[in-house]
């Protein structure tokens, strides 16, 4: 077992050539991934093919060097696609080339992916068939820097007649290819002699990993992360970890994430564990009763959903109900005696997750104490952390010994975190410094500047307090980011930037809600509605602005004054709700505003006219509506 609260950061490998070498040397034949090839169908059963570390490395070799033959050395080079074989093959051949690769959310739409492709100057992507047809297909022709288009899916073409040319927006086409097309071409050079691959010179200090931050145009920024960041993070990750080339991780959360990308796919990668892919959101469940891994790196919205199934399925009966407390109770009195009773008590449960996990690690948004101390009683070892995108991203992160259900942990080795500016409560903006962090945001000097602090500390953007042990806490969100339960960044000038383009606001506040016990993030906006633009709609539609006079409402002028007001306002809330149902169609789902609540009087504002945030009070939420 690794050494709790260790700070000291042993040998990091220079490059990722180094560590896929080391990777290869150290478990040579050892199952690095397991790759479903055919579903499960008709009664036939499911086939599977078996990489060994030996054959990644050299499949590595094969794609960089047919990659190197068609691209200058540091080329920047996209991949997008689903979580599986394909992504990683192409992550690890286009950085181990001394090339640029630019992770893409297969979720953006067609504005998005222009600008992540524009702004990181890709001139190829590597992509999944089905991510292809659904957006960016037809985002090609916007996008005049792209030549090459490389499809991961095998199809049934031979490789000399699956190219073809479609329009592109530098007037030549852009180039489709598949990815066996590229294997074989690499296979051909390295047969003739081609050392390009291996002759490639890689800095690890310069930018390898170019990931853009949730959001569009004028809002999202490229993070540069170098070989030595990631490396860096893999290491003291691995530090922190109980592990062995025996186990076994199921690849559940997008890969283009910075979390599931380091923590899933490099560290199992590095520590010779085996990795199988998870099919999708539905097939959950099934994935991990097939492969049955021993470790997992989830968002606390999956674990708080599987510990609220528990619970449901306890509480169907008032004797169920008071056994399963009971032997919560017990399971963490023994814990304290160092016994783990809760794998006998909690059996079913620990088979819904294949029967072998040892390890959850929660990340990349906020988890409920409380679940996760009734999941360790249960007898789950689950430890939460903490990190972004600008850290590689794990900053802290916590151990067997000193384990805190409310503390994300300490720092992890080779990692310092500091609080500034603390108040009275010891509260204040995260910092961090080491090698772990990022080289600065691309084309971006004055964001880059703005990051980090006069002394070199990286601003973090959100609000904590250390205890005496070095654990940390999170305590707020500096900055106005919203992060949802899944992980997912929503930047809220992105919403209020359209929300402004509606006829009828005036002000606008875009915030996330998780009030609500078991349910996502709900993306809410809070307006000040500009009455007389309503007004003039409601004429123009022949509605009129009035709500009657003080005879007509049976009471006096007040009573009159108040109903026309509350009649307005009942109006203005529709028209503003209908432009917004126009918005959000044309973003994610995860980003559309499912709740708007108005207000009467203008928002609380700096001396340089300012919105304060903080300042804003919200109302229950009741639907799309607030009470």
């Amino acid at each position: 077992m690794k050494k709790d609260f260790d700070m000291t950061l042993p040998y990091v490998p220079r490059d990722f050539r180094v560590m896929i070498e080391e990777s290869a040397r150290d478990y040579g034949d050892r199952e690095a991934y397991i790759v479903k090839t055919k579903r499960e169908k008709d009664g036939e059963a499911a086939e599977y093919r078996h990489v060994t570390f030996n054959e990644f490395k050299e499949e590595i070799r094969i794609l960089g060097t047919a990659l190197l033959d068609m691209f200058p050395v540091g080329a920047h080079i996209g991949v997008m696609g689903e979580s599986r074989y394909e992504w990683c093959l192409s992550y690890l051949s286009v950085t181990s080339s001394g090339d640029v690769v630019v992770p893409v959310d297969k979720e953006l739409n067609k504005e998005e992916i222009c600008h992540v492709l524009s702004e990181s100057g890709s001139c190829a992507i590597i992509v999944s068939e089905k991510v292809y047809g659904k957006a960016l297909k037809s985002a090609l022709p916007e996008l005049p820097l792209l030549k090459y288009c490389i499809l991961m899916d095998e199809g049934d073409e031979d490789p000399e007649e699956d190219e073809e040319a479609v329009d592109g927006g530098n007037g030549e086409g852009v180039r489709i290819l598949r990815l066996k097309t590229l294997m074989e071409r690499g296979r051909e050079l390295l047969e003739n002699g081609d050392t390009k691959y291996d002759e490639a010179v890689i800095d690890p200090e310069a930018m390898s990993v170019l990931i853009f931050t949730s959001g569009t145009t004028g809002v999202s920024k490229g993070v540069m992360l170098s070989q030595k960041n990631i490396l860096t993070d893999i290491v003291s990750v691995l530090r922190c970890l109980d592990h062995s080339c025996e186990d076994s991780m199921l690849s559940i959360l997008p890969i283009h994430h910075t979390y599931e990308c380091t923590t899933t796919f490099l560290v199992s990668f590095r520590m010779g564990a085996r990795v199988a892919f998870c099919e999708g959101i539905r097939y959950i469940g099934k994935n991990i009763s097939e492969y049955r891994p021993t470790m997992m790196m989830l968002v606390p919205l999956i674990l708080e959903n599987l510990y609220g199934k528990i619970v449901k399925q306890a509480k169907s009966t008032r004797a169920k109900w008071f056994g399963f407390k009971f032997l919560l109770g017990l399971s963490g009195v023994l814990r304290r005696f160092g016994i783990n009773a809760g794998r006998k008590f909690f059996k079913a449960a620990h088979e819904a997750l294949g029967g072998r996990i040892k390890l959850v690690v929660a990340g990349a948004a906020a988890m409920k104490p409380e679940v996760c101390r009734d999941l360790e009683r249960m007898g789950f070892k689950v430890r939460q952390g903490y990190g972004l995108t600008e850290t590689s991203p794990i900053l802290c992160v916590n151990r067997d010994n000193g384990n805190e259900y409310e503390s994300v942990g300490p720092a992890m080795p080779g990692i310092s975190i500091r609080i500034a500016d603390p108040d009275d409560e010891g509260k204040g903006e995260i910092q961090a410094k080491g090698d772990n962090v990022m080289l600065g945001y691309y084309n971006n000097p004055e964001a880059t500047k703005n990051a980090f602090t006069e002394d070199g500390w990286f601003r973090t953007g959100d609000q904590g307090r250390l205890d005496s042990k070095g654990r940390l806490y999170i305590t707020g969100r500096i900055k106005n980011i919203i992060v949802t339960s899944t992980g997912k960044n929503i930047f809220p000038e992105e919403l209020e930037g359209k929300l402004e383009d509606v006829p009828y606001i005036k002000e606008c506040v875009v915030w996330g809600d998780n009030t609500v016990e078991g349910e996502d993030t709900v993306v809410c906006a809070t307006v000040f509605p500009d009455i007389d633009a309503v007004k003039n709609a409601m004429a123009e539609a022949g509605a009129g602005a009035e709500a009657g006079t003080a005879d007509d409402a049976g009471g006096s002028s007040a009573d009159a004054s108040e109903a026309e007001e509350d009649a307005l306002y009942d109006a203005a809330w529709k028209y503003i709700w209908n432009e917004i149902k126009v918005i959000n169609k044309d973003v994610p789902a995860y980003k559309r505003i499912c709740a708007l609540e108005l207000v009467r009087s203008e928002m609380p504002k700096t001396s340089t006219n300012k919105i304060q945030r903080f300042k804003l009070t919200h109302g229950k939420r009741n639907g799309n509506r607030f009470e």
